[in-house]
């Protein structure tokens, strides 16, 4: 029985973001969409604990000797640590420096911003994932990207006989469906939720434009709306309220709920006016497909890969333009007919992206690599 080793590491990540959100969604719509005879387990580094990386359907996870910075190393340096399986798929560039003999190698590159912005990341993370994606490109079999428009810019900052394919991203069907109201009620008690606001979901982080979020919504063109904003705090010390109190947009204005769970994510997605996507640079751009499939218009910047994704079913801003990202949101909620339009072509773009169909993808690329090294 052949088996689908899939490195599950990120979920054992301090912050995983949403590489972690990938990693969990492919892992358990792999396990859904198996072909017959096939086995997918989970692979980590040695944990004391790796229960959040248990997924659904998926076996495991089997735990490596070496804990997580050894194993970084090691795979770093180049040494011949296989983690089992016939085939190996690195949902991030964290991977074995080749693939065994018989055996396959499958990375995901998710963006290239250690190549186009290494300023919004730090200067050793940086360094490592441009390190490691040119390695991939050389000696991985196959490496998957989210869009395009990252294929496009990894044949030119990293280019290598690796072939890429082009899968995207979707929706979990936690979000996609309409809460409980008795969750809605607990959730917008909790964090006190107001009737209508504008939303930002993501990593709080330097590369994701929150703090151009935060001065446009301080402008008089701004809508008179709160922010919110949803995600874990990741490095660069983007202080949100420091930011507020700076710009003068009122404490009551912003609410940073911080880290949640994907059934709170749904109260709080669904409820919103409109979503926030001001990002410097990204591969794919989860929230704005999110946004997209529960009803809610989008305005994003016109970061390249958010283009793409959004297919022209939201508004695009420009980039770290104060003033253009607050005309755009009131465009938007000042405009009840252009917002209903934006929803209607936002859901019907976000119906063509599914986990199910993003598994389906890499297993086809799976089995025909598979096949191709049985016939060699």
């Amino acid at each position: 029985m052949p088996e689908l080793a899939l490195l599950t590491e990120q979920l054992l990540a301090p912050v995983p973001g949403g590489t972690g959100r990938y990693t969990r969604e492919l892992a358990a719509a792999l396990a859904a969409t198996a072909p017959p005879g096939w086995r997918v387990t989970g692979v980590v580094a040695n944990h004391r604990d790796t229960s959040a990386a248990r997924v659904d359907g998926v076996g495991g996870p089997r735990a490596l000797r070496l804990p997580r910075r050894a194993l970084t190393l090691a795979w770093e340096y180049g040494l011949p640590l296989w983690p089992g399986g016939d085939v190996v798929h690195a949902p991030t560039p964290l991977a074995p420096a080749a693939a065994r003999r018989g055996a396959a190698l499958v990375v995901t590159v998710h963006d290239t911003v250690p190549f186009t912005h290494p300023e919004t990341l730090t200067p050793r993370g940086a360094a490592w994932h441009r390190a490691v994606i040119r390695r991939a490109a050389q000696r991985a079999d196959a490496l998957v990207v989210p869009t395009d428009t990252v294929a496009a810019e990894l044949a030119e900052h990293a280019p290598g006989p690796a072939r890429v394919h082009v899968v995207g991203h979707g929706v979990p069907a936690v979000l996609r469906t309409p809460p409980p109201e008795a969750v809605v009620a607990a959730v917008v008690a909790e964090h006190r939720l107001p009737p209508a606001y504008v939303l930002a979901v993501g990593t709080v982080e330097p590369r994701k434009g929150l703090d151009v979020l935060v001065e446009a919504m301080a402008g008089p063109s701004a809508p008179d709306l709160p922010l919110v904003v949803v995600g874990p705090t990741g490095w660069g010390g983007v202080d949100l309220r420091a930011l507020a109190a700076q710009h003068g947009l009122p404490p009551g204005r912003l609410r940073v709920l911080g880290p949640l769970t994907d059934e709170q994510l749904a109260v709080v997605l669904h409820r919103a006016t409109v979503l926030a996507a001001p990002s410097r640079a990204e591969g794919f751009g989860l929230p704005v497909l999110e946004a997209m499939a529960v009803g809610v218009p989008v305005v994003h910047s016109d970061a390249p890969a958010l283009v793409e994704v959004a297919g022209g079913a939201g508004v695009a801003a420009l980039r770290e333009d104060v003033a253009d990202l607050a005309r755009a949101l009131s465009s938007v909620v000042d405009s009840p007919e252009r917002a209903a339009e934006l929803v209607e072509r936002g859901r019907a773009r976000a119906a063509a992206f599914t986990w199910e169909h993003a598994a389906e993808s890499v297993w086809r690329l799976h089995s025909r690599l598979l096949s191709e090294k049985a016939g060699t």
